[in-house]
């Protein structure tokens, strides 16, 4: 045997693993693909006339972005529910835990090394300082860039992270045995 017996793992036990995980990743996926929706959402809406869905998706990304309409993107002349920079954040990560499966087993949730989650704030950082010393000025594309790294980046960490908290949470209970 090639690996010490307290990191066996029974196949029906890996199996159940397996399966668990992807029903995370699919419910995941879902739920990140819908939070990105509704940032377009908001402006198809208030374009379509239907202010009661658009007010309260406005109103909500609010609390988690400025919203500036000259840092947004638009459609239909009415501005995203959040900004270029914070909407490549969240469609990073549609993107990240889409193309997950493809970079790692949907299982494993040893996590890869943080340094690719600080690398990967460089180039927002950097697009940042050079807009806020004036040194250079960011662009819509620019923003949605760097935003799509990070998100893209974050999923990577996300992803096993959930699969090892519903693994903890489903697990079954050990029993301690009473003293003999």
């Amino acid at each position: 045997m090639s690996q010490a017996l307290e990191n066996y793992i029974p196949q029906d036990l890996a199996g159940r693993f397996r399966r668990q995980a992807w029903k995370v990743w699919t419910i995941s996926l879902l739920a990140v693909g819908a939070w990105a929706f509704a940032i377009v959402l908001a402006p198809l809406a208030k374009a379509g006339g239907f202010d009661a869905v658009a007010a309260p998706l406005y109103r909500f990304f609010s609390l988690i972005c400025h919203q500036m309409s000259e840092r947004s993107f638009h459609v239909e002349n009415h501005q995203f529910a959040v900004c270029a920079r914070c909407f490549g954040v969240y469609f990073g990560l549609v993107c990240g835990f889409l193309i997950y499966p493809l970079l790692r087993r949907i299982d494993e949730i040893e996590p890869i090394p943080r340094f690719w989650l600080f690398l990967a704030m460089i180039p927002i950082g950097v697009d940042w300082s050079l807009g806020v010393f004036g040194i250079w000025e960011n662009t819509h594309l620019s923003r949605f860039v760097t935003g799509l790294i990070l998100g893209t980046a974050c999923a990577v960490f996300i992803v096993p992270a959930l699969v090892e908290i519903f693994r903890l949470v489903s697990a079954p209970k050990k029993r301690k045995r009473p003293s003999q």
